[in-house]
């Protein structure tokens, strides 16, 4: 197979109405999660400190503190067990992975600068 038709192929893989997630915003991720037979949706909100791959590779890390510890989890945007993000807040970074974050203990972990919105 040529790049071609594997980039088509990857193309055809991505969702049409995926969000645009770009490093610093404040997202929830909605994830589908299987109980047996049951079907239910987690929500898990945190700052987007990585994002990865293209196409329908493309993956992105969203980190959060709880109860003190910081708990980060990698997302794949176009899976479709990943119905939803939704951007709550975007913020304005000078890094494109933001890995200092996990040296940073409460409310300074989440101090990023708010992006003032474009008119």
């Amino acid at each position: 197979m040529t790049s071609k038709e594997i980039r088509k192929f990857e193309q055809s893989q991505c969702k049409e109405d995926a969000t645009k997630v770009s490093i610093g915003d404040t997202v929830i991720v909605h994830k589908v999660i299987m109980e047996g037979k049951k079907q239910r949706v987690q929500r898990f909100q945190g700052t987007v400190i990585k994002k990865k791959g293209s196409l329908s590779r493309e993956s992105f890390t969203v980190r959060k503190i709880i109860d003190g510890v910081g708990v980060e989890k990698t997302f794949l945007l176009h899976s479709p067990l990943v119905p939803k993000v939704e951007v709550i807040q975007h913020a304005q970074v000078r890094r494109s992975k933001l890995y200092y974050l996990r040296g940073r203990i409460g409310a300074k972990a989440n101090r990023l600068k708010v992006k003032q919105s474009e008119k």
